[in-house]
């Protein structure tokens, strides 16, 4: 069983950069994929980028390509979410979670297999 660990989320003004963290415990199998998802109040829960975690191939909503980055770590068993020029609209919860088979870009938070606990991120304006 895999259990995600979220961290790096905080307070910026908007223009500015957080980096995410999710730590995976147990391995991912070579179909595996993470995905970073986000939760604003009133809101439903939304995909904003996922990555192959054997493979490195990468997908974006289209509200944060240009913007944000998600990429993995091997030796760390890391998946990050590098997120700039951030915008008072990116204001959410994050959350990683895995799927355990995908196929391309995974924006459907249904079929997630586990998931991390969650990290605030707050833009200013």
């Amino acid at each position: 069983q895999v259990h995600l660990v979220e961290s790096g989320g905080g307070s910026v003004q908007a223009g500015g950069s957080l980096r995410l963290s999710c730590v995976l415990s147990g391995r991912a199998s070579s179909s595996a994929c993470i995905g970073w998802f986000r939760q604003a109040p009133g809101k439903e829960r939304e995909g904003v980028a996922s990555i192959y975690f054997s493979m490195g191939n990468t997908y974006y909503a289209d509200s944060v390509k240009g913007r944000f980055t998600i990429s993995r770590e091997h030796a760390r068993n890391t998946v990050y979410l590098q997120m700039s020029s951030l915008k008072p609209e990116d204001t959410a919860m994050y959350y990683c979670a895995m799927r355990l088979r995908c196929s391309g870009f995974w924006s459907n938070p249904a079929s997630a297999d586990a998931w991390g606990q969650g990290t605030q991120v707050t833009v200013s304006s």
